[in-house]
């Protein structure tokens, strides 16, 4: 017997780890390191912290593998940026002048070749 969550949810839980795991291989791959997986607070989330050099980065990973409702850049929206960039603010807490940024890895499949990378996506003063 089952508690807890249908199995859709298990699904795209499964499916949003792997995401994030290959993102985090991707990164790594191109010299980036990963420092932290899915900080949480209430109000926010950020799915990798990571490191390029000196600068933190943060990074939100999407995954949408059917187009019906937009891609996965669609669906980082306004109040999802506001959402990552409160989750920022705690995380730096007590870390004044650490330069960051927010970076997206959109997936389209959760293979390597089916990765879009974005530097600098947006801003906190977005």
């Amino acid at each position: 017997m089952r508690f807890g969550g249908n199995d859709t949810t298990s699904v795209a839980t499964s499916r949003g780890r792997e995401a994030e795991a290959l993102a985090a291989r991707y990164l790594e791959g191109r010299g980036l390191t990963v420092v932290r997986r899915n900080f949480r607070i209430r109000g926010g989330e950020i799915d990798l912290v990571c490191r390029d050099g000196r600068v933190l980065v943060f990074v939100e990973v999407r995954l949408r593998s059917r187009r019906d409702f937009g891609g996965a850049g669609e669906s980082i929206t306004a109040a999802k940026r506001r959402r990552l960039i409160l989750a920022a603010r705690h995380y730096l807490a007590g870390k004044p002048d650490t330069a960051c940024r927010f970076d997206c890895v959109l997936l389209a499949g959760l293979d390597e070749k089916s990765v879009e990378w974005i530097p600098d996506a947006f801003s906190a003063d977005a």
